[in-house]
């Protein structure tokens, strides 16, 4: 009888081991079935469709003569397509639509100013390398008193819907959040007095803007920056094949100092460091 027994229970091990394989196989399949379908969608239809942001600035907006789109994410996203060798569908994003475009499949990937974050990283993947870092500041009135982040305590701020620095802000300078669709709505309202500051990426917004518009000269900026963070690319959760053959795009740029020139053609001053260390960098593990 014990043996009878041992047999059976010998039996049904093994079953639940072979199923446990077989379900461990089909997840692996389906993963990278999933995964693949992306890029075999991209090469089908002979187009990738990529998320940009378009603010008006360095990273992205419209050029008044021929009403294209231009700017730096703009170039990355249409080198990305010319590496595919397909043609780039461009879809102006904002902070608070970006991650539902891509996760509804409006958008292949993101090139929209989106830094890597652990909750961001949860819901979605991303290409290894990143492209750019990016800090937050504070646009201010120069009479505003205003001098610091600790200014802000118990003080509202306008910010984006989405944005990372509503946390930061909330946690560590007791700042109350006001958010907006986007960073011109909130630029509006500080403008018209709904907050004492505004909050959002200084590189690609806030510096640029107050260089190349009189009205905003009358503003100040804070330091030192908030939550300096990697911009990465953004993909759909899975999609790890589709993050590994835009890495390899990603790593040349640095390796060449392409990144670097397009910075520069952009009018993106001051100059990023960090690109120039990760370039070096590359360069160096070749």
């Amino acid at each position: 009888m014990s043996s009878a027994v041992s047999l059976q229970s010998s039996l049904i091990f093994k079953l639940k081991r072979a199923t446990l394989a077989a379900l461990t196989l089909a997840g692996v399949s389906a993963g990278t079935a999933h995964a693949d379908a992306t890029l075999d969608r991209i090469d089908s239809r002979h187009e990738i469709v990529v998320g940009v942001m378009i603010t008006g600035g360095p990273f992205g907006s419209i050029d008044p003569a021929t009403q294209k789109l231009r700017g730096f994410n703009v170039d990355l996203a249409q080198d990305i397509a010319k590496r595919l060798n397909v043609n780039a569908q461009l879809v102006s994003v904002q902070p608070s639509t970006r991650v539902q475009f891509l996760q509804q499949g409006k958008v292949d990937i993101l090139v929209a100013n989106m830094e890597f974050t652990e909750q961001r990283g949860e819901i979605l993947d991303h290409v290894a390398t990143p492209y750019y870092q990016v800090g937050g500041t504070a646009i201010t009135a120069n009479t505003s008193g205003i001098m610091r982040w600790e200014d802000l305590r118990g003080k509202p701020v306008c910010i984006s819907q989405g944005s990372s620095y509503i946390k930061p802000v909330v946690e560590k300078y007791g700042a109350i959040p006001r958010a907006f669709p986007g960073a011109a709505e909130s630029l509006l309202a500080l403008k018209g007095g709904n907050c004492v500051a505004a909050v959002h990426d200084a590189a690609p917004l806030l510096y640029p803007l107050q260089q190349r518009d009189p009205e905003w000269r009358a503003y100040r900026t804070l330091q030192p920056e908030l939550a300096p963070a990697p911009s990465v690319i953004w993909v759909r959760q899975g999609e790890k094949d589709t993050a590994a053959r835009i890495d390899s795009f990603v790593r040349d740029w640095h390796r060449t100092g392409w990144l670097i020139d397009v910075e520069a053609k952009n009018g993106l001053t001051p100059p990023s460091p960090a690109l120039a260390q990760w370039h070096t960098t590359q360069v160096s593990s070749k």
